[in-house]
C-alpha cells in the first residue's frame, strides 16, 4: 500500500511540475525553451560534448551566439560532417520562428574544451546560452552514461515527460519555487 501511495505522490508531483510549464531543464527565455539537454560522461579529462533542443514558439527567428559554462574554459558550437568537425556557422545556429534547433550527436553540438574537472554520471553541469535577440538562458545539463542514447529528439512530448520524470529530483526545488 505504501508503495502505491509513494508512486501516486511521485506521479502527482511530475504532473504538477508539468502543469507549471516546467520542461526537463526548466529553462526558457522569451519564446525559447530548452529541452532534452544532456552531456554524456566524458571519456577524457580535457573535452566533453553536450546536446539539447531549443524550441522557438515566438514569431521571430533567433540565433544561438555562444555558450558558457563554469566547468570548461571554452564551450564551442561545432558541426560534424562525415569524419570532420568544424565550428558551426550561423546557419547551423539559427532557431527559426515556430521552429527548433537540435544539437545532437553526429550533427551540430556543444564542445566543452579545456575542462576544469571531469564531470561524472549523475552530476549536473550548468551552462548559459547566449542568443542574438533573447536574454541568456541558464540550463542544468544532467551528465548521463557515456553510452546514453536519447529516445528521439523528434518526439518531444514523450521525451519531455520522461526527462521531466527522470530529472524530478534535480529540478523539483527550482521548479516548485515558481509557485
Amino acid at each position: 500500500m505504501r508503495l502505491r501511495i509513494g508512486a501516486a505522490l511521485a506521479m502527482a508531483a511530475v504532473l504538477a511540475l508539468a502543469g507549471c510549464g516546467g520542461e526537463d531543464s526548466g529553462s526558457q527565455g522569451a519564446g525559447l525553451k530548452v529541452q532534452s539537454a544532456y552531456m554524456p560522461q566524458p571519456v577524457t579529462a580535457a573535452m566533453a560534448a553536450g546536446y539539447l533542443v531549443i524550441e522557438n514558439d515566438g514569431d521571430a527567428p533567433d540565433t544561438l551566439r555562444s555558450v558558457t559554462s563554469d566547468i570548461a574554459q571554452d564551450v564551442t558550437i561545432h558541426t560534424t560532417s562525415g569524419q570532420t568537425m568544424e565550428s558551426a556557422g550561423s546557419a547551423d545556429r539559427a532557431i527559426p520562428a515556430h521552429g527548433r534547433l537540435v544539437l545532437e550527436s553526429g550533427g551540430t553540438h556543444l564542445m566543452f574544451e579545456k575542462l576544469k574537472r571531469k564531470p561524472k554520471e549523475g552530476e549536473t553541469v550548468s551552462v548559459e546560452l547566449h542568443f542574438a535577440k533573447t536574454d541568456p538562458v541558464k540550463v542544468e545539463m544532467p551528465v548521463k552514461s557515456a553510452t546514453y542514447q536519447p529516445a528521439s529528439t523528434k518526439s518531444s512530448a514523450s521525451s519531455s515527460f520522461s526527462s521531466s520524470f527522470s530529472s524530478l529530483s534535480s529540478s523539483a526545488a527550482s521548479s516548485s519555487s515558481h509557485h
